[in-house]
């Protein structure tokens, strides 16, 4: 049986932002955990938003910018646009999410972490999204035995969505605003991943890569590219919050129920011990003196990958006349290609002492993961 509006209500988008300055520590610090979220495949801005105790505020303050606020705009009445938008508590809740998306593309690349350190990651998001299961839980009032009907659904939906395979897409503007539809739409609902979603498409790399581009001398080239994405997550986010919080207002215990099945849904693929299996593509190729000291330690075709998200390999001049783009080495010269990998599937695995050496450092970071939300719902 579907819950009362009178009981649950939705913020109304109406309402002045009560946000205050003295607010923009906690805010920026939920900012940016809900940023750091979302750079990881398979977890959700959103889930750390309900964590977080700020998911209904901020479904709230982006229906705040609605038709009346764009009239407003377009007629150049500035002071009554801006008076009518929760713009203080948007401002300090994004700066922070912005923060987190340029620390974790430029100073610690979760991108290469997930490579590189997998156990731990996959660990501290997977006891992250067990301890917001708790914490939805206990947002549910009433509880009968009809949610597990729900629950049920959103588990169904949830590993559909995780078990998707990744396929090749374009970089066409409209395709890109597209996926920042899709994205953004994923990143506020809890338990479906934006970048999986991303990862899905395509765009996961091709969106993380032209952020790492902003604030360097490839500033405008990154901006152009992430333009489309942009608006896509405008429109996304304009559209989708409506729906959502009109879900919430009328049906909030079989929408959380819903949302808990997305949540367990998606454990499946933040279990740290995965057997994951990846595909590589050459990005570039270029011609580099054979005797730079940086080509000595690059491996050959058919060495052993790094396990990073992108490497370099020297290729042997014996295939280099199978090279599409016909890009040939001179006497004193070696070709490199540049080559990216990209994850297509995974398979979890329970670790033992035989096939997992870092089992312990897998099940220490879910164990931090769980005390880290013990630690953030006192944010709330």
């Amino acid at each position: 049986m579907a819950d009362k509006a009178r009981k649950h209500p939705s913020p109304d988008s109406s309402e002045k932002d009560q946000s205050s300055f003295k607010e923009f520590p906690m805010l920026w610090l939920k900012g940016f955990f809900m940023g750091s979220a979302d750079v990881v495949p398979g977890v959700s801005g959103g889930t750390m938003a309900l964590i977080l105790g700020i998911y209904e505020r901020l479904l709230s303050a982006i229906k705040s910018v609605n038709g009346a606020v764009l009239r407003d705009l377009f007629s150049l009445r500035f002071a009554k646009a801006v008076g009518q938008i929760h713009l203080l508590f948007l401002v300090m809740l994004f700066s922070g999410i912005a923060t987190a998306l340029a620390f974790f593309t430029k100073i610690v690349p979760l991108q290469v972490y997930i490579f590189t350190h997998p156990e731990i990651v996959f660990g501290l998001f997977f006891g992250l999204i067990l301890g917001s299961i708790y914490i939805l839980l206990k947002a549910i009032e009433q509880r009968h035995l009809s949610m597990m009907v729900f629950i049920v659904v959103g588990i169904a939906i949830g590993l559909w969505v995780v078990q998707l395979v990744p396929t090749q897409t374009p970089e066409h503007p409209l395709f890109v605003f597209f996926c920042g539809v899709v994205a953004i739409t994923a990143m506020i609902l809890p338990g479906i991943s934006g970048s999986y979603l991303l990862l899905i498409m395509r765009k996961y790399d091709f969106v993380l890569s032209n952020i790492g581009k902003l604030g360097g001398p490839e500033t405008m080239e990154g901006f152009w590219a992430l333009l489309p994405f942009i608006i896509g997550a405008v429109v996304g986010l304009a559209l989708f919050s409506r729906v959502l919080s009109w879900l919430l207002a009328r049906f909030h215990r079989a929408t959380l129920s819903v949302l808990i099945g997305f949540l367990l849904g998606s454990l499946l693929v933040i279990w740290p011990f995965q057997d994951r299996e990846y595909i590589e593509q050459v990005r570039d190729v270029e011609v580099v003196l054979a005797d730079e000291a940086t080509v000595q330690d690059l491996p050959g075709i058919g060495d052993d990958a790094p396990a990073l998200p992108e490497y370099k390999r020297v290729v042997p001049a014996s295939i280099e006349s199978s090279l599409v783009d016909g890009v040939q080495s001179t006497q004193g010269t070696v070709l490199v290609e540049t080559v990216k990998r990209k994850l297509i599937s995974s398979t979890p695995y329970w670790p033992d002492a035989t096939n997992e050496p870092n089992r312990w450092i897998g099940f220490t970071s879910i164990l931090m993961g769980l005390l880290l939300v013990a630690g953030l719902e006192r944010l709330r």
